[in-house]
C-alpha cells in the first residue's frame, strides 16, 4: 500500500510538471506570436504621401489627358482612380499596380503616358492609405491584390474599357498583386511583373533576414497566419498559382542586383517553374537595381545626391519640427535645382518599348 501511495505521488507530481511545462510552452508561443504580429505591424507603416515638390503633373506630358473616376474597394474605403489616354478607341486597356513607399501612382505617370502613346488606355489608383486614396495605411501587402482585383471589377463596368483586351503592369509590390490577383482575375491577356515577389509575406521576411539573420523563420508562421486572419484568401494564394491559374502572356522582368526583392523570391521561382513554358518571356538585367529598372538613372541620381547633399549640410532634430525644416530644405533645392523635363522624362526607351510590343504580340 506504501509503495502504491509512493507512486501515485511520482505520478501526481510528472502530471504537474508536465501541465507547468505545457503552460510555459504555451505563453512563449503566444509571447512570440504577438511579438512577430507587432514587428510585422510596425514595419507596415501608416498613409503613404508622395513629396508634394517631386510629384509628377499631367502638364508635363503632351496630349496626355486624364480623368480622375473615385470607386470602392473591399471596406468600401473610397479609391482614386484615374485613366489615362491619348486619344480614343485605343487597341486595349492597361491596368497599372504601383509599388510600395513613395505615395500612390504618381510615380508612374511617365510609364502611363508611353504606354497611352502607344495606343492604350491605362486605369490605375492609389492604393489603400495613400495619396488621394481612404485609408489610415495600407495594412499589408495582400491589401494590393485587394484593391487591385476591385480596380479590374470596375474597368469591366466601364463602356468605354469592357470590352477591349485586358492587360496588367505591375512593379515591385504591384507585381506581386498583378501575378497573384489572376487569382481572382483569370480573364486577362497579358502580364508583365517588373521586380515581383511571389507571396504577401515575402517583402516582410527579406528585411527581416537583413536585420535578423535566420530568426526570422520563427516569426514567419505566425505571420502568415495574421495575414490569413486579415486578408483571408488573398493572403494565402502567390503568383505562382496565379500564372497557373489562366493561359494569358507574361513577361517576368528582374535586376540580379535588386537587394529589395532578390531573385529568389521571386524570379527565380518563376524561371524554375515556367521557363519552358511558351507563354512565358523573361527579362533578366545585371545592374538595373530594383526602384528604377526600366529608368535611366543618370539624371536622377544626380539629382537625389545633390539634394542630400543640400540637405545633410544642415543639422535637424529627429521630431516633427525638424522633419518640417528638413522637408522646406527639400523644397529649397527642388525649386532652385530641379530639371522638370529630365526629372519627368528619364524612361530607359529599350526596356519600356519591349512592354509594348508585348502587349501588341497578345492582341
Amino acid at each position: 500500500m506504501h509503495d502504491k501511495t509512493k507512486t501515485l505521488k511520482k505520478g501526481s507530481i510528472w502530471k504537474k510538471v508536465l501541465i507547468g511545462l505545457a503552460i510555459v510552452m504555451m505563453v512563449l508561443v503566444m509571447a512570440l506570436a504577438f511579438f512577430s504580429v507587432f514587428i510585422y505591424r510596425e514595419n507596415i507603416p501608416g498613409r503613404q504621401e508622395g513629396f508634394a515638390p517631386l510629384m509628377l503633373a499631367v502638364e508635363d506630358f503632351d496630349g496626355l489627358q486624364r480623368t480622375e473616376i473615385p470607386f470602392d474597394s473591399n471596406e468600401e474605403q473610397k479609391l482614386m482612380g484615374y485613366l489615362y489616354q491619348k486619344g480614343t478607341n485605343q487597341k486595349g486597356v492597361i491596368v497599372l499596380a504601383h509599388g510600395f513607399g513613395d505615395g500612390g501612382h504618381n510615380s508612374y505617370m511617365d510609364l502611363a503616358d508611353y504606354f497611352a502613346t502607344n495606343g492604350y488606355y491605362v486605369f490605375t489608383c492609389d492604393a489603400t492609405g495613400t495619396d488621394q486614396s481612404e485609408g489610415e495605411g495600407i495594412g499589408g501587402f495582400p491589401q494590393g491584390t485587394i484593391d487591385l482585383d476591385y480596380a479590374i471589377r470596375f474597368v469591366k463596368t466601364q463602356d468605354q474599357l469592357k470590352d477591349l483586351p485586358l492587360m496588367l503592369f505591375g512593379h515591385s509590390w504591384g507585381g506581386y498583386s498583378a501575378g497573384n490577383v489572376l487569382n481572382f482575375q483569370p480573364d486577362v491577356q497579358a502580364v508583365i511583373t517588373v521586380a515581383a515577389f511571389n507571396q504577401s509575406s515575402d517583402n516582410f521576411e527579406v528585411v527581416g533576414r537583413q536585420e535578423a539573420g535566420d530568426g526570422i523563420e520563427v516569426m514567419m508562421p505566425f505571420v502568415n497566419l495574421y495575414e490569413r486572419i486579415k486578408f483571408g484568401d488573398y493572403a494565402t494564394k502567390t503568383a505562382l498559382e496565379g500564372f497557373s491559374n489562366m493561359n494569358a502572356k507574361i513577361m517576368i522582368v528582374q535586376s540580379q542586383d535588386n537587394e529589395v526583392v532578390p531573385m529568389a523570391y521571386g524570379y527565380n521561382l518563376f524561371y524554375e517553374q515556367y521557363s519552358k513554358d511558351n507563354r512565358f518571356q523573361f527579362e533578366l538585367y545585371e545592374d538595373r537595381g530594383h526602384n528604377h529598372l526600366f529608368r535611366d538613372e543618370t539624371y536622377i541620381n544626380e539629382f537625389l545626391d545633390g539634394m542630400n547633399t543640400y540637405v545633410n549640410s544642415y543639422s535637424f532634430n529627429d521630431d516633427e519640427t525638424g522633419e518640417a525644416l528638413r522637408d522646406e530644405a527639400k523644397t529649397s533645392y527642388i525649386l532652385e535645382h530641379l530639371n522638370l523635363e529630365k526629372w519627368s522624362h528619364s524612361l530607359e526607351e529599350s526596356i519600356v518599348k519591349k512592354f509594348v510590343e508585348f502587349y501588341d504580340s497578345a492582341l
